[in-house]
């Protein structure tokens, strides 16, 4: 009977009364926070939520908030069961009524263009639903640069992130109080992953997964273990709950790296997260050199981004969200000045760490073995193409590291530069010595983003070796031994290869390679085919691999290798 007196007094919209709600009863479905150039909608920021719920809500006390602030309460309104609303602020209601129900609210927070994290809380304070937007939402280079809205797929999704969120489709650039253009269903949600973790005090460690969690799995002390210690406490953050802050018996010690153990947390679907492992420790100061420039893309390819690669060559802890990326001026003042991370990431000794602006596009160009070590900022400083300086800085604007680049630091037998990196050759060694940087080997696809560079300096400082498996092998298309591989051991870097291969009457028939840039090892592959791309006979051939450098070095290698029977 109370439950059935409290939806009669919602529906009659009291102001004394407001219907229970669970948390994503309510959620954010569509954003626009950058309504200019127009396109077929008012000039104005505006958001709209939706009631996924069976049962009606009363919005009177609910406010709406994002990084900077919080609006005034809404007014008195019954939220139908699959009803949508939008909500503005006071001289942006005659425009946007015309396309549906509209609430203005006191206080409307400016959305940023770029990212912004919004939230809803009911009146009895709880968040029932957040967004961390990104312009990167939009996968469309064009609607991301206003009069469009980005809109949610799947309402009942809620906790997805990125996936869940499109460009409008709409010709007007959004669907205002109505059924979003791009709405549909995810078929699959994927399970929750912890992305990284960090200290915000000598006993407190933060966990960060990539969506939100279940507040009560979230919380849960079995579903965690840090080596060493004991953990007393576990609490899911708002307004996100895509993070868990766990508070430790035993304070942590310095240059110290822990492990936490993740198992049983669940996101809003019920999806389990896999065990996973995390590291963490307490973070310390960048001082000079303790994080050096490792590798600089300064010449895109087309509709290609920039980016440069830290490398922590120290046994500290670093927090990037106190590291920035620069460059200097005409002047020769520090300028240009981008925080590499808003929020705390650490960079462990050993590790390596990219920072472009579209983390999707460095992918498409190169092999990205890390990608949780990309960190994508909105606009990196400006790197010409023929030469400028890439400046480290920490949070007291010491320089940790410093790299006034050439594109003659290039190898001088590379044709056309653009999409190569530079790669630092010893991280030990002078960051502005030109002797120190080199190309990235051809082999390596042209940059090593997130790993250890191709043109990094070998150990061994043996003759080198060339080898062939298989010595015998049957191009038949069956898959089996159908190429050869070459491999070579070079003692340092800075070669360029040469591979030609030869007949058994010494006659030239398969220019394998020609004048490519190589690290300490690699390898090409033979596929019996001469340069028309014709199979060859069977028989015996000669390959012809040559190495040299600049300064005159060069090694000759000859070695033999079968072809069983023709294609």
């Amino acid at each position: 009977m109370k439950k059935h007196l409290l939806l009669l007094c919602c529906l009659l919209a009291t102001t004394t009364c407001v219907y229970a709600q669970n948390r994503y009863q309510v959620v954010i479905t569509e954003i626009m926070a950058d309504p200019a150039p127009i396109v077929g909608l008012p000039n104005n920021e505006w958001i709209e939520l939706k009631n996924t719920g069976t049962t009606p809500v009363n919005l009177a006390g609910w406010r709406l908030g994002d990084l900077t602030g919080i609006s005034g309460p809404m007014p008195q309104y019954m939220l139908a069961s699959g009803s949508y609303v939008i909500i503005c602020t006071g001289n942006a209601v005659t425009a946007l009524s015309a396309f549906g129900a509209t609430l203005a609210v006191t206080s409307f927070p400016s959305l940023d263009n770029e990212t912004d994290q919004l939230f809803i809380r009911s009146a009895n304070g709880t968040t029932m639903h957040a967004v961390n937007y990104q312009s990167n939402w939009y996968n469309n280079e064009l609607k991301k640069e206003g009069g469009w809205t980005l809109e949610m797929i799947d309402p009942v999704q809620p906790c997805s992130g990125k996936e869940n969120w499109k460009a409008s489709t709409s010709a007007t650039g959004g669907t205002p109080g109505t059924v979003n253009s791009v709405n549909g269903s995810l078929t699959t949600q994927p399970a929750p992953a912890v992305t990284h973790s960090y200290t915000t005090g000598t006993n407190q460690v933060t966990i960060v997964f990539n969506q939100p969690v279940d507040s009560s799995s979230g919380a849960t002390l079995t579903n965690y273990s840090v080596t060493g210690n004991n953990i007393t406490r576990a609490l899911t953050l708002p307004p996100l709950f895509n993070q868990v802050q766990l508070t430790l018996a035993e304070p942590l010690t310095e240059a110290t790296i822990y492990t936490i153990s993740v198992s049983g947390v669940i996101n809003c679907s019920g999806k389990v997260i896999t065990a996973q492992q995390v590291q963490t420790g307490l973070a310390s100061a960048a001082m000079a050199q303790d994080l050096v420039i490792n590798e600089i893309l300064f010449r895109p390819r087309p509709n290609g981004y920039d980016y440069a690669e830290l490398y922590n060559r120290s046994k500290k802890i670093i927090d990037l969200s106190k590291i920035l990326l620069a460059n200097r001026n005409t002047a020769g003042n520090i300028d240009n000045i981008k925080s590499v991370s808003q929020q705390p990431v650490y960079i462990f000794p050993g590790d390596y760490v990219v920072v472009t602006e579209n983390a999707d596009n460095l992918a498409l160009n190169y092999l990205v073995k890390a990608p949780s070590k990309v960190m994508v900022i909105p606009a990196l400083p400006s790197y010409p193409n023929t030469g400028g300086t890439v400046v480290l800085v920490n949070e007291q604007g010491a320089v940790v590291d410093e790299v006034a680049y050439s594109n003659k630091w290039h190898f001088p037998l590379i044709d056309n530069d653009e999409g190569v990196a530079l790669e630092r050759i010893d991280p030990d060694q002078p960051s502005q010595s030109a002797q120190n940087w080199h190309s990235a080997a051809s082999t390596a696809g042209f940059g090593t983003p997130t790993y250890r560079n191709s043109q990094y300096k070998s150990v061994e400082t043996g003759k080198g070796s060339i080898s062939i498996s298989p010595t015998v092998f049957s191009p038949d298309g069956d898959g089996f031994n159908d190429i050869t591989s070459i491999s070579y051991n070079l003692p340092q870097n800075g070669f360029v290869a040469n591979i030609t291969i030869f007949d058994a009457a010494g006659r030239p028939v398969k220019n394998l390679v020609r004048n490519a840039t190589t690290s300490t090892s690699g390898y090409w592959n033979w596929n019996g085919l001469n340069d028309k791309n014709n199979p060859l006979p069977i028989g015996t051939y000669i390959i012809l691999s040559e190495f040299f450098n600049l300064q005159g070095k060069k090694q000759v290698y000859k070695n033999t290798v079968v072809l069983a029977r023709p294609l």
